[in-house]
This record gives structure tokens, C-alpha cells and sequence, in this order.
């Protein structure tokens, strides 16, 4: 471990001598200044200090001051006050300014290190035990990836690969981050071989299945709406569990979770079919059967997900048996989205509300056109930092405060998630194939067959058949889709982007969580 490096800044410095020579015992390397210009300019120049010590009576720039320059430069950096009395008024301006500590004169030796134990050292054993438990529970993960898991333990061991995910961001330790991506990878491999080998035979026998998108609604959501409360389903599009437990800690402010729960999206894991299956309550090829002018298939013109509003109230009609007020709203702009803050007291109106909200959506897609957000969103890490802070600061948690003062039910999922594609797999295809990344239906697909799921009797999987010789493939683990032309530029240009549509734990595996306000 490098050393710890302090600035020093104080007048008296010099009388100092005991207190720097027994942090120099410790291990801790001091730099020491005499008044607030130097410690601005000693701080500029050296670019690996780790805390800052002030004097808060230095003559010239005083502590408070320093303080404040310090801070328009760096807002993370701990800063400890020293001063010779507890004026309330001084402290409060302290705090104000961020400080992390103060110390007060004389400045005791166990102090100083109690202090930096705090601000320093328990970031670095916090990671460290992060770290050590992870290495303990590796084994137990890979014993339990490859012991013939079933559809719920299967999302246990997701929840808990994420759980990882979750602690080791805060920990600051590549290599077990490293680790970790390597054993994620190893249980997608198992999860894709899971689905294939048991997918057709799920979508036959429903019995014996997964809860799937279709049947979402009426397994996890009709049993628990109540007739004396408006309920609110909210459906974050492309919104991957992990996306949601970095979101769960601001909701919880507000909300109480009556439980959290999980479904598993249909093949392809894409909206056209995900989300109008939760909302009709039907496979896509029912509902290409029961409303031939509403459904579109993939190489069809015009939006695929125009009549969900339409499907929902009839799937509602068709369970309740009696007459519901639903309401329906979709947010895919700025305009929308401050629509919905503004008046969202008045869906409370209805017995049961549907908001449909794409931010998620449009940011994994972004994130695959700008180069911008391939930056702020480069990994894992950054794709659930980027959704922690747009959630905050967006229309619909204003949206969601306003919600928490009413007695309501409140629903949170999803469609589908995401994946991070890595993975190359050539395709040859013609011109009326679909041209998603993860997954694709057309005539006479020719692909390699050890990267997909294929299904050459679409209705097998509850899939419309445009043609009689329609098939679908599903890419599985990180693999994307590729056509031999221009091979090398669209490898570059989609590596390491967010896909959804075909088979992983990240876009199968759906969070479903009921809500009621604290």
C-alpha cells in the first residue's frame, strides 16, 4: 500500500514536531506549509495528497479561506480544521464549507490518527473486507453456477452476482471487478445452455414455467390491486435489476417495499414483443391472431408499439369481467416527461394507471450513436452511475414525490433488460431480416450454431410466422450479430454497446416490485 500523504497547513508548524514525528512512525508522509498560500499552491502542484490539515488562524489567508479555494478546485478531498476554541458560529461556517473533521489545539497524537483511521483508512479496510468476503464466496458461486439450477435459484444467483457488482463499486478493487465480469460471464454461458435446452418446452407446458412476460400482470400484479386505492404500474423500459437496486435507495426515501419479485422476459427480449405480451396478457402470436390490424411484424412500417393502451384495457376487460377506469400514459421526450410531474395527481383518478417510461431505453440506444455517452456510460459501473444520477434528478421522481402522498399501490418493472455485447457471431441473411443485434427472423438464416437458440416453428415459442419459411435465431451470452460486409467497422462500432433481444441473465431476469407509500 503506498503511504498516506498529508498537508500540513499552520503558522506555528514548527511546534508541530512531536505530532509529525509520530505520523511519520505510523507511515503516514507529511508535507508541511506555514501559511494558506502555500498550502493552495503545494495542493496545485502535487497530485497525490490524500487529506489536507488547516490551520483555521493563520495570518493572511485563514483557514476558512483556504478552505474555500481548495474546494472550487477539488469538492471530494478530505479537509480536517484546526482551531483553538469551539465557537459555534466559526463551526457552522466550517461545516457549511465541507469540512470532514476539526481538531482543536492542543492537537493530541491519538486524535490526529483516530482521524485519519476515519476519513482514510476505513475507505481502504472497507474495500479490503469487500474484497476478502468476495474471494470467500467465489468458490461457493461456481460450485452453485454449474449445479443444475433451476428458474428460481438461477435468479438467485443473479441477485447475488449483482449484490457483488453493487459492493465492489464502492470498493475501488479492479482485479475483483475483473474477477467478478469473468464469473458473470460463466453464468451466462450456463443460463444461456439453461433456456435453450428448456425454453420450447416452457412455452408448451405453462404449468411447469417461469412466470414470463404474458402472463406478468395477471401472476404478480391483478391478485394485488385493491378496489379502495388507485394503483399505478410504472414500467421502466430496458431497466435491468441492477438498474433498479441502484434505484431502490432513493425510492425507499418515500416508499415501503411489500416485496420485490422477478419474472422472466419472452424471447426475443425486445419491446415490440416483451411489452406488448404484458400488456395484452397474450404470446405475440395470440396477439397477432386476436388483433390482426394491431399487430406489426418486425419488417412491417410504422411504430410496433402503438396499441398498447389498447391491448391493456382489454386484457383488464377480459379479467375483471367488469368496468374499469384505466388510464395510459407514455413518456419518450422532455416535453412528456414534465407533463407527467405536472399532472400526476390527476391519474389517481382511475383505478389503475399505466406509465410507460422509455428514459432507460433511449439511454442505452444513445449510448450506442454518441460518443459522449460511450464515455460517461463506459462500463458497468458507469451505466448504473449515469441511471442513479438521471433518476434523481428527472421529472418522474418529482413525479413519484407527488405519488408518495396519497394512499396508493405503486408497481415498479420492466420489459426487458440489457446486455453489454462483446462478442462477435456472423450472420448471412437477406434483405427482409430483421436487423436487431440480439436476435433475428427472416428466410434461410445461415449463422453459427453453437452462439444462438434457433427456432425454426415459431409457434413453438409463441412467435408470429410472417412467412411459411420464417425462423428466429437468439444470441446468447455477450454474442451480437453480424453481417460479412463491413464486418470490421460495425465489430468496432458496437462492441461494449448495450443490446437487448436475446438470452442472458441481464435481459430475461426482470425485477417486479410492489410499493406503497411510508
Amino acid at each position: 500500500m503506498d503511504k498516506v500523504k498529508i498537508l500540513w497547513a499552520d503558522d506555528e508548524i514548527d511546534l508541530l514536531k512531536p505530532q509529525l514525528f509520530f505520523l511519520e512512525k505510523k507511515g503516514y508522509e507529511v508535507v508541511t506549509v506555514s501559511n494558506g498560500h502555500d498550502a493552495l499552491d503545494e495542493f496545485k502542484e502535487t497530485n497525490d495528497i490524500d487529506v489536507i490539515f488547516l490551520d483555521e488562524s493563520m495570518p493572511g489567508l485563514t483557514g476558512l479561506e483556504t478552505l474555500q479555494r481548495i474546494r472550487k478546485e477539488n469538492t471530494t478531498i478530505p479537509v480536517v480544521m484546526i482551531t483553538k476554541n469551539e465557537e459555534e458560529n466559526l463551526m457552522e461556517e466550517a461545516i457549511g464549507s465541507e469540512i470532514d473533521d476539526y481538531l482543536i489545539k492542543p492537537v493530541n497524537p491519538n486524535q490526529i490518527l483516530l482521524t485519519l483511521k476515519r476519513l482514510i483508512d476505513n475507505k481502504r479496510l472497507v474495500s479490503e473486507k469487500t474484497a476478502s468476503d468476495y474471494q470467500q464466496e467465489f468458490r461457493q458461486i461456481i460450485m452453485d453456477i454449474n449445479s443444475g439450477l433451476d428458474e428460481n435459484t438461477w435468479v438467485d444467483i443473479y441477485k447475488k452476482i449483482i449484490n457483488w457488482e453493487l459492493r465492489l463499486d464502492e470498493s475501488n478493487t479492479p482485479d475483483m471487478m475483473e474477477i467478478l465480469a469473468m464469473q458473470k460471464s460463466e453464468a451466462n454461458s450456463e443460463f444461456s445452455k439453461y433456456v435453450i435446452k428448456n425454453y420450447l418446452k416452457w412455452m408448451g407446458q405453462r404449468d411447469d414455467a417461469p412466470i414470463f412476460s404474458d402472463n406478468l400482470l395477471m401472476k404478480k400484479v391483478f391478485p394485488k390491486l385493491s378496489d379502495d386505492k388507485p394503483n399505478v404500474l410504472l414500467l421502466l423500459d430496458n431497466m435491468r435489476f441492477d438498474q433498479w437496486k441502484v434505484i431502490q435507495p432513493i425510492i425507499k426515501e418515500l416508499f415501503r417495499v411489500e416485496n420485490e419479485d422477478h419474472f422472466y422476459s419472452i424471447l426475443p427480449t425486445a419491446t415490440q414483443y416483451s411489452r406488448n405480451a404484458i400488456f395484452a396478457g397474450m404470446m405475440p402470436d395470440q396477439i397477432a391472431k386476436n388483433y390482426p390490424d394491431k399487430w406489426l411484424n418486425d419488417f412491417d412500417e410504422g411504430g410496433k408499439n402503438m396499441h398498447e393502451e389498447y391491448f391493456l384495457k382489454s386484457h383488464i376487460n377480459r379479467v375483471f369481467r367488469e368496468e374499469k377506469k384505466v388510464g395510459y400514459v407514455k413518456v419518450t421526450n422532455v416535453k412528456a416527461a414534465k407533463d407527467l410531474q405536472d399532472n400526476v395527481h390527476n391519474y389517481l383518478q382511475n383505478d389503475f394507471t399505466a406509465i410507460v417510461y422509455n428514459f432507460i431505453d433511449m439511454l442505452s440506444h444513445a449510448r450506442t450513436e454518441m460518443e459522449v455517452l460511450k464515455e460517461l456510460a463506459g462500463d458497468e459501473k458507469a451505466y448504473r452511475s449515469l441511471t442513479k444520477s438521471w433518476f434523481l434528478n428527472s421529472p418522474l421522481w418529482g413525479a413519484l414525490k407527488k405519488l408518495s402522498e396519497k394512499d396508493i399501490n405503486l408497481f415498479v418493472t420492466t420489459d426487458h433488460g440489457t446486455i453489454r455485447v462483446k462478442q462477435p457471431s456472423k450472420v448471412i441473411a437477406d434483405k427482409t431480416t430483421t436487423t436487431n443485434l440480439r436476435y433475428k427472423m427472416g428466410r434461410n438464416l445461415k449463422y453459427e450454431q453453437k452462439d444462438v437458440l434457433e427456432v425454426r416453428n415459431p409457434g413453438e415459442a409463441g412467435l408470429p410466422k410472417p412467412n411459411v419459411s420464417s425462423s428466429y435465431i437468439f444470441a446468447k451470452e455477450d454474442k451480437f450479430f453480424l453481417y460479412p460486409n463491413s464486418y470490421n467497422y460495425y465489430h468496432n462500432f458496437f462492441k461494449d454497446t448495450f443490446q437487448h433481444g436475446g438470452i442472458s441473465l441481464e435481459e430475461m431476469i426482470c425485477p417486479i416490485i410492489w410499493l406503497t407509500p411510508k
